[in-house]
């Protein structure tokens, strides 16, 4: 890969965007190459987390522009009515031709069974900033800077973020950040909710970890996985009942096995030993209509 880089120590992958001379500009191949880096590590059975941040000073500094009037890659022939994309959206040439690349990444960074942090060392402008919107914490450095700036450049945002940035920060705010396309830096960010924390720039990495460890550290990979496809599927629009048919049949799997073994070293008063891996997929858990994709 030549747009994203990967490591792995102590159970903790970071991905790391990796264009520095262009601020780690986002482009189609880095779009391809980090879902293909994001699946290789979800199927590692010894990452327990994965980190996100950017090499050199920038996190993201959004799509990659130049003079082509078609930098997202679509396929002009091809002119889907709604219906139609509904229908044909895992074909090849719908996905390739028709379907914006962030939203791409978005669906697969949900897919993913272990959590992700991203550790904001920089600029994050446009698909810098809504990509993180999905992943599990936000922690930014003190020289971070966040904006949705699509209002500035004539286009709408993209990587489902406005599905998911009022679920995040309230609906009044996201459409502020929307419609000014204002660029903030990480206190504002902070002080909206877009990130849990702030660290100095050579903390960010250090504070990252500790988060990914504290989540994951002693804790069984198969309730973990489980846990966080509960809770982004449930984001949508679920009603209770099916929330608590999903949660009983996920928290079956889990006490026949992990579970069994979290409660006996409870009374045994000793570390638990867990061994139950991550489900390789989660339709014995949730119907068709909420799968991932």
């Amino acid at each position: 890969m030549s747009t994203v880089t990967t490591a792995v120590e102590d159970g903790i992958a970071t991905l790391t965007l990796s264009r520095p001379d262009v601020l780690n500009a986002f482009s189609l191949e880095m779009g391809a190459e980090f879902v293909d880096a994001l699946r290789d590590l979800d199927g590692d059975g010894s990452v327990r987390a994965i980190i996100v941040t950017g090499a050199g000073r920038a996190f993201c500094a959004g799509m990659q522009l130049s003079d082509s009037d078609n930098v997202f890659g679509f396929d002009p022939s091809m002119d889907l009515g709604p219906a139609e994309l509904a229908a044909r959206w895992q074909e090849p040439e719908v996905a390739e031709g028709v379907r914006e690349p962030g939203g791409k990444l978005t669906l697969a960074i949900l897919e993913c069974r272990k959590p992700i942090i991203a550790a904001i060392n920089g600029p994050a402008v446009g698909v810098g900033s809504t990509m993180t919107l999905p992943m599990d914490f936000r922690l930014a450095s003190t020289t971070a800077r966040m904006g949705f700036v699509f209002a500035r450049l004539g286009i709408t945002p993209e990587a489902c973020s406005t599905w998911f940035l009022p679920r995040l920060i309230g609906v009044p705010a996201a459409l502020e950040l929307l419609y000014s396309g204002d660029i903030i830096d990480a206190r504002r960010a902070l002080e909206v909710g877009l990130v849990g924390s702030v660290h100095e720039p050579d903390d960010l990495l250090l504070a990252a970890r500790a988060v990914a460890d504290q989540m994951t550290r002693g804790r069984s990979a198969h309730a973990v996985a489980l846990t966080r496809q509960l809770v982004f599927r449930h984001l949508a629009d679920v009603g209770v009942l099916e929330a608590h048919l999903a949660e009983s049949l996920a928290l079956r799997h889990a006490a026949h096995g992990d579970g069994r073994e979290g409660g006996l070293a409870f009374l045994g008063k000793r570390e638990p030993r867990f061994t139950q891996p991550a489900p390789d997929a989660f339709d014995h858990i949730f119907p068709p209509s909420t799968a991932a994709h």
